[in-house]
């Protein structure tokens, strides 16, 4: 990948993510949604790395999802806290990662785009 728009690019599907830690809700998996479904035509790197981002903010939705029925024992509100932590950290390293050029396989992922 030595075009710098599609690099560009390609942290953008990871880095947008992000933006749910200032809206929260779908603001984890709209932007990265939006990235991949515009861009994702135009290179086939762009469309591996938005398929990758979308299946962690999935991943991390549900789990999200099943910390929050989990508060109702108390042990949900140190999960959801952890989740946040860790959202955060693997999107800053998947997008330091893709500035390099390297694809990033976030662990513990559900692949449902493939």
């Amino acid at each position: 990948m030595s075009d710098p728009n599609t690099r560009t690019w390609v942290v953008a599907c990871h880095a947008a993510a992000l933006l749910g830690f200032i809206a929260p809700g779908a603001g984890h998996i709209l932007p990265v949604l939006l990235v991949w479904l515009i861009k994702r035509g135009e290179s086939p790197e762009v469309d591996e790395h938005g398929k990758e981002s979308l299946n962690f903010q999935i991943t991390m939705l549900l789990c999200n999802i099943v910390a929050g029925i989990l508060c109702l024992l108390l042990v949900g509100f140190v999960l959801l806290g952890i989740l946040h932590v860790l959202n955060l950290i693997l999107v800053i390293i998947a997008s330091m990662k893709a500035s390099e050029g390297t694809l990033y396989r976030y662990p513990f992922t559900l692949r449902l785009l493939k």
